[in-house]
């Protein structure tokens, strides 16, 4: 998937997965009970952060990745009708593997 965001410093752009619409147990829920989706796949990081000494650090992610991240956490945008969100890599919780 081709993004047009770019991310810079050590942002990264993530797509979510979609929220869950069941429970374990089989429950159908309405769109007002579903989570947020707490897990996604990159699409894009940044070239990463870049200390003070002018050397820079590259993300501990990469483009696939499928990652875990806050409730909260980040910024959502839209990009031709696609959800994103866009994080800086220190909010990123874990990579799922």
């Amino acid at each position: 998937m081709a993004t047009k965001l770019r991310p810079l410093d050590d942002n990264v752009i993530v797509k979510p997965h979609d929220a869950e619409e069941k429970t374990a147990g089989g429950i159908v829920l309405p769109n007002s009970a579903q989570e947020k989706p707490l897990r996604g796949e990159v699409v894009a990081t940044g070239p990463g952060r870049t200390l003070k000494s002018g050397a820079r650090i590259e993300p501990s992610v990469k483009r696939g990745d499928v990652v875990m991240f806050g409730k909260y956490s980040g910024s959502d945008v839209k990009v031709d009708g696609v959800e994103h969100k866009i994080l800086r890599e220190a909010e990123i919780l874990a990579i799922i593997e």
